[in-house]
């Protein structure tokens, strides 16, 4: 069946076998402090925002499911590993990975969980020193980092 709604937001794994998209604006973006959640992406923190399932599709694949509790359900890619959704099972709504969005900046986290497993020095990350991307990198590697991410927009 063809979707007929315009979607909102789009957005899928690294590799493109899955993408995803949201009919609707999503609630409750957040970043989750939870060590589930850290454990769950590999990092610090996991950023999401939730979706009613009725204004949600996969528009190009499945995503491989990891039970983190008998109550949650985690999609992510089988072939790149990216992470992409939180699932109460019993909840007619999923959670997407804000960093798995093709604009994630068109969605602001507006609060936090489970303040209580916060890495200490997060108040610390903005006023670290940085550099670009391409900076600090051998002309001899900066040939070979071609990336093979597909592309922040649906194909």
């Amino acid at each position: 069946m063809t979707e007929k709604r315009q979607a909102l937001h789009t957005g899928g794994c690294q590799c493109g076998r899955i993408r995803y998209a949201l009919y609707a604006e999503p609630k409750s973006p957040h970043i989750c402090h939870c060590r589930m959640c850290q454990k769950a992406v590999g990092g610090y923190f996991a950023p999401f925002a939730s979706i009613d399932l009725v204004d949600f599709a996969w528009t190009r694949g499945q995503p491989a499911l990891f039970k983190s509790s008998e109550a949650v359900e985690r999609g992510f890619c089988a072939n790149c590993g990216t992470p992409l959704s939180f699932r109460y099972v019993v909840r007619p709504r999923i959670g997407l990975a804000l960093g798995s969005l093709d604009q994630p900046a068109r969605i602001k986290p507006r609060f936090q969980y489970g303040i209580e497993s916060r890495l200490p020095f997060m108040a610390e990350l903005a006023g670290l020193e940085g550099e670009r991307a391409d900076e600090g990198v051998s002309a001899d590697i900066a040939g070979r980092l071609a990336s093979r991410q597909h592309p922040d927009h649906d194909t």
